[in-house]
């Protein structure tokens, strides 16, 4: 009986004439620009100005990269330093193998050189940023699936993931749980959990970033438990599962003492914009006739009232303008 898979690519890699277009550094490509475009979104909402987040993204990304790929060699380093490895394709990023807690961790470096070289606050942007990071691993995920890696134990249902066997790897062929397309559904998830909470409880000072943290290790410790490929372990858990679980208590150690510290939001995310806008701003200081027709409570002879004559009263129109006339912005 012949059953009902999800097939993989037969190569990860198109050649657009001698230019390779690889399906692994396309997935993430994507993912960034996603991540970029909704945050800086996010950032004017929040009184930002266009393009601080694309600005400070040219930091945080490199960083990110250099981050991500180092985490995963140092945990994974038998196939570069190990017997009959070769260190040089510890350099060779497309062919896959970047560690999420490397990247966020170096990547976050990379943000706080960016924000401090602007003057805003590092958390306000993390909060920006944080479900476009989440969509952003969501898309970046599939590249596992192209490069026919990181899949979990075999089964028979009819979501699984047919891999081709490879002897010169040790692969060997057969269906298996789709583990990337999981954690890509529960990316999803994420993201989507925290614009609706940002939207319901104006998540401020790190918050909203903090939330994605703790979300995205629920369901990478789950995820990591289902998965077979080579990795190392403590106590009889992955490596990963370990980190999912400090993690995710770092994160809500972070959002309770930093809502008791300081609750709510930011009212000033980048000062920049803040000035821009006072600068753009009508001047009406000084105009005698911006407001309270001329008459200021220096100069109430100036009152443009019409007059009523010697019997007029107190409360008749000769009478002086109302305090609330003599306001100024």
């Amino acid at each position: 009986m012949d059953l009902a898979y999800i097939p993989s690519p037969s190569t990860g890699v198109k050649y657009l004439g001698p230019i390779p277009l690889r399906g692994y550094a396309l997935c993430i490509i994507i993912g960034v620009f996603l991540a970029v475009w909704l945050g800086g979104r996010r950032w004017v909402a929040r009184g930002g100005l266009p393009g601080t987040v694309a600005d400070i993204a040219i930091w945080a990304v490199p960083f990110g990269l250099v981050g991500g790929r180092l985490y995963h060699v140092v945990t994974t380093y038998e196939p570069y330093f190990g017997e009959g490895g070769n260190w040089v394709d510890a350099f060779k990023i497309w062919e896959g193998g970047l560690g999420i807690w490397g990247a966020i961790a170096l990547g976050a470096v990379g943000a706080w050189i960016g924000c401090r070289r602007r003057g805003i606050p590092l958390p306000a942007y993390a909060d920006a940023v944080a479900p476009g990071i989440a969509f952003a691993q969501a898309i970046g995920r599939w590249g596992n699936w192209f490069n026919q890696e990181l899949y979990g134990r075999a089964t028979d249902l009819p979501w699984a993931l047919k891999i081709d066997a490879d002897p010169t790897i040790g692969r060997v062929g057969g269906t298996y749980h789709p583990t990337f397309l999981y954690e890509s559904l529960w990316c999803v998830g994420v993201a989507l959990l925290v614009l609706w909470a940002d939207r319901r409880f104006k998540l401020g000072h790190g918050r909203a970033f903090a939330l994605y943290v703790a979300a995205y290790t629920v369901g990478r410790g789950w995820i990591e438990y289902m998965r077979i490929d080579e990795a190392h372990h403590i106590l009889g858990l992955r490596l990963n599962v370990w980190t999912s679980i400090v993690v995710f208590l770092a994160a809500v150690a972070y959002m309770v003492i930093s809502a008791r510290r300081v609750p709510g939001r930011e009212e000033v995310v980048e000062p920049a914009a803040e000035a821009a806008r006072a600068e753009s701003a009508p001047d009406t200081e000084g105009d005698p006739d911006a407001e309270g027709g001329g008459a200021t409570p220096e100069d109430p002879g100036t009152s443009t009232a019409p007059d009523s004559g010697p019997e007029a009263g107190p409360g008749d129109a000769g009478s002086a303008p109302e305090p609330s006339a003599w306001k100024k912005r």
